[in-house]
């Protein structure tokens, strides 16, 4: 009953179901009992036939000899099940059309997972040729292809980088739409809020001058290039305001920025603190102005 309210359900909806019949029948009745199962499930008309946990080889081959126009399909339980455990050409020869291996993938992923982190707590990284490059990995992974689509309907470079900064990790919040109409700016205008704290003293306790302190009145730009050659991020903030900064650029955060602005307070004029590539292939500046 069921096949055929499958059957009735494919033709009704015009969809290309396939309907694989299956019976447990082998352990919990007998093999005549799952061979007469299947005779009927194709007689119904299913498109393939399973019997799970057939003991033997020759169980197996009895069970390809049923129905013969109608494929048969084999489940492979590596080192768990009841059935044989047979490669590909081997279940070919008894008549199987298709065949399923559910551990072997997950299996072999496991393993590989265990063997890396064993590895990693023993203070060594897992040898290069266990694993495929980077490059590699993005191409398996179809980055590649994103990054020809991105720059097909790449229609100007302010156009990406405005999609980018929007989307990006760098990306930062815009003000309300009626903010910006009160600042007199149009609702599309990049905004960037810059809070800069009050400074109450510039001098030390010991009425030392704070070199520190004079960075209040400089400014940080951070610019941020992708591999692709376009512009993800540029902005500026007050160079004392240190704290949040890994907030608008992750990669920034082990890089001491106090300490090079300390060695920067007393020059005058612009300099470059900071020019790396990070792990994404995006080229970050830093410049004290």
């Amino acid at each position: 009953m069921k096949i055929k309210a499958a059957i009735d359900a494919r033709k009704e909806s015009g969809s290309d179901i396939v309907i694989v019949a299956r019976t447990d029948s082998r352990q919990a009745v007998s093999l005549d009992e799952s061979l007469w199962r299947c005779r009927a499930f194709a007689d119904a008309g299913a498109d393939v036939l399973f019997i799970d946990a057939l003991a033997s080889k020759e169980e197996m081959k009895a069970f390809c000899e049923i129905s013969p126009l109608v494929p048969k399909m084999a489940n492979m339980l590596e080192g768990g099940g009841k059935t044989p455990i047979l490669n590909p050409l081997e279940l070919e020869d008894i008549g199987y059309k298709l065949v399923s291996y559910p551990l072997s993938l997950i299996g072999a992923s496991i393993q590989a997972m265990q063997d890396s982190l064993a590895a990693l707590r023993g203070g060594r990284i897992p040898p290069p040729r266990s694993m495929p490059s980077f490059e590699e990995i993005k191409e398996i992974l179809g980055f590649n292809t994103y990054y020809k689509e991105e720059q097909r309907y790449a229609t100007s470079t302010n156009q990406l980088s405005s999609q980018r900064v929007s989307s990006s990790r760098y990306s930062m919040q815009n003000s309300a739409q009626d903010d910006t109409k009160q600042r007199g700016r149009s609702p599309d205008d990049p905004i960037v809020e810059v809070i800069t704290p009050y400074v109450y003293n510039n001098d030390g306790a010991d009425g030392s001058r704070d070199p520190f302190s004079q960075i209040w009145s400089r400014t940080l730009r951070i610019k941020i290039t992708g591999r692709d050659g376009f512009e993800r991020l540029d902005v500026r903030i007050p160079a004392g305001f240190l704290e949040g900064i890994t907030n608008i650029v992750p990669a920034l955060g082990g890089v001491n920025i106090k300490a090079l602005l300390d060695d920067a307070a007393d020059e005058v004029g612009g300099k470059q603190l900071l020019d790396f590539i990070d792990t994404m292939g995006d080229r970050i500046q830093v410049f004290l102005e």
